[in-house]
């Protein structure tokens, strides 16, 4: 089987692959994302995805699969990413607070060295249940916000912010593992399974 590189230092996304003996070769990509006014949240995701992908991409020639995944959180037209501090996560978790909002991660698969790739992405509503200051500020000082895209993690303290989810769960966490087994069965004769 050819070598997996996870164009992503993300833990979480290193966990999941690994939880199916696919053991990535962790390479961050190091972009600047940035986000073009205008843009759909879908495609967003998808160009972040696909800049970490061709990145990475510049640094292997044996054929490797490269997995380029970027997650955003989106209520009413705004892309909420990582807290820029606690101010700012405090912030965020009172704007998602007893709202549905959308979890979109784009999705960029390329064989390096070749001009094979596929871009695509997974959306999932999650609904919040109505959060309390004293929550928000406890949820806070667990520091586990700090790092995610609307400043929750749903894998960790954060499921018990979330009333209810429709649609994929290890989307929500940071890699869509059905879209994904999908797109390298289909296009790149690879299983996770």
């Amino acid at each position: 089987m050819e070598k997996i590189i996870l164009a992503s230092s993300s833990p979480r996304r290193k966990e999941i692959l690994n939880r199916y003996n696919l053991e990535p070769i962790i390479f961050g990509a190091q972009i600047e994302e940035k986000v073009t006014k205008g843009e759909f949240p879908e495609q967003v995701a998808m160009s972040l995805a696909f800049e970490k992908s061709f990145w990475v991409s510049k640094h292997f020639n044996k054929d490797e699969i490269i997995i380029g995944a970027d997650t955003i959180v989106v209520l009413e037209d705004m892309i909420l990413g990582k807290p820029k501090d606690e101010k700012d996560a405090f912030e965020i978790l009172s704007f998602l607070s007893g709202k549905e909002h959308s979890v979109i991660t784009g999705i960029c698969i390329m064989k390096a060295n070749t001009n094979i790739k596929i871009i695509d992405y997974e959306s999932t509503i999650v609904r919040f249940r109505h959060l309390s200051k004293e929550t928000i500020t406890r949820y806070i000082d667990t520091k586990e916000p700090m790092d995610k895209a609307g400043a929750y993690g749903i894998q960790g303290y954060g499921q018990i912010l979330v009333e209810k989810i429709d649609g994929c769960y290890s989307n929500v966490v940071g890699l869509p593992l059905a879209k994904l087994d999908y797109l390298l069965n289909k296009f790149f004769d690879v299983q996770i399974l």
